[in-house]
C-alpha cells in the first residue's frame, strides 16, 4: 500500500477568544461557510483544524488544545470518551453521509458497479487509510461485506484522508477512488461512476462533542447548538450532507 500524505490544517480568524475546532476533512468546505455565518452573527473566532478524524483524535489523545471534536465517524468518539476526555453530554450526532465510487473526469473505463473495479484495466484506487481512517474504514467495510476486498486490495492506495483520495483521482494519478459523495460533488477532475448502496453500503454518521479539556465550554455549547438551527440545517444539506 502507498501512503500519500495531505495536510489540511486551516485556521479561521485567529484570536485570543477563539474556538478551536478539530474536524473530519470531509468538513472544510461547509464548515468554512458555517463558520462565516457563526461570526457574523457574533459568535467567537473559530481555528479549524481539518484533518483524518484518526488524526485529530491522535492529537487530542496527545493534548492537543481544542474546544470541539467534529468526527467522521462515532468509533474515534468512543475512544476518546472512554478516555475521559470528551463532556459526554454534549455528544450529538449532527449528519451522515454516503460513500460513492469516482474516476477521472477523461476516465474511459467502463466502471458501472464493484465488480469492476476488479477489472485489469483499473490498476490503481486511491481511499483514505482503510486501517485508521473513517473513509477508508467505511470503504473497506464495503468491500468486504460484497466481497470484493480480496480482488481489490493490493491495488488500493491509501492517503492520509478523504481529500488526499479524491485529489489522487483528480490528479489521474490513480484509475478510480471511493470517496464521500459530499467531495465527489466539489470534484473539477473526477466524476462519479456510481454509488455505493444496497445492503452492504456503511451507516455514516458524523458525532460532535466538547472536549473536556476546553476553556471555552458554554460558547462549545453554544457553537453545537447553532449547528442544530434550522437556517444552518439548510448549508449542511446544500453541500450535500443529510441532516439528522
Amino acid at each position: 500500500m502507498l501512503l500519500l500524505a495531505l495536510s489540511a490544517l486551516v485556521t479561521l480568524s485567529i484570536s485570543a477568544a477563539e474556538l478551536r475546532v478539530h474536524a473530519a476533512a470531509s468538513l472544510s468546505d461547509v464548515l468554512r461557510e458555517i463558520g462565516n455565518a457563526w461570526q457574523t452573527q457574533g459568535g467567537a473566532a473559530l481555528s479549524l483544524n481539518f484533518g483524518g478524524s484518526s488524526l485529530l483524535a491522535r492529537q487530542i489523545e496527545e493534548g492537543a488544545p481544542g474546544d470541539l471534536f467534529f468526527s467522521a465517524d462515532e468509533a474515534k468518539l468512543d475512544a476518546l470518551d472512554r478516555k475521559g476526555l470528551v463532556v459526554r453530554e454534549s455528544r450529538r450526532v449532527i449528519l451522515s453521509n454516503a460513500l460513492v465510487v469516482i474516476v477521472p473526469m477523461k476516465s474511459r473505463a467502463s466502471v458501472k458497479s464493484v465488480a469492476d473495479l476488479a477489472a485489469p484495466g483499473i490498476a490503481r484506487i486511491a481511499l483514505a487509510e482503510p486501517s485508521t481512517v473513517p473513509a477508508g474504514i467505511y470503504a473497506r467495510q464495503w468491500l468486504e461485506r460484497v466481497g470484493a476486498w480480496s480482488n481489490v486490495a493490493a491495488k488500493v492506495v491509501a492517503t492520509e484522508n478523504v481529500r488526499g483520495a479524491l485529489l489522487a483521482v483528480e490528479g489521474g494519478n490513480v484509475d478510480a477512488g471511493i470517496v464521500y459523495a459530499t467531495d465527489a460533488r466539489i470534484a473539477k477532475g473526477a466524476r462519479v461512476a456510481f454509488m455505493v448502496g444496497g445492503p452492504g453500503a456503511p451507516s455514516i454518521s458524523y458525532p460532535i462533542t466538547v472536549l473536556a479539556e476546553s476553556k471555552s465550554r458554554a460558547e462549545a455549547h453554544r457553537f453545537i447548538a447553532f449547528l442544530e438551527k434550522p437556517e444552518v440545517k439548510t448549508i449542511f444539506v446544500k453541500h450535500g450532507f443529510v441532516v439528522k
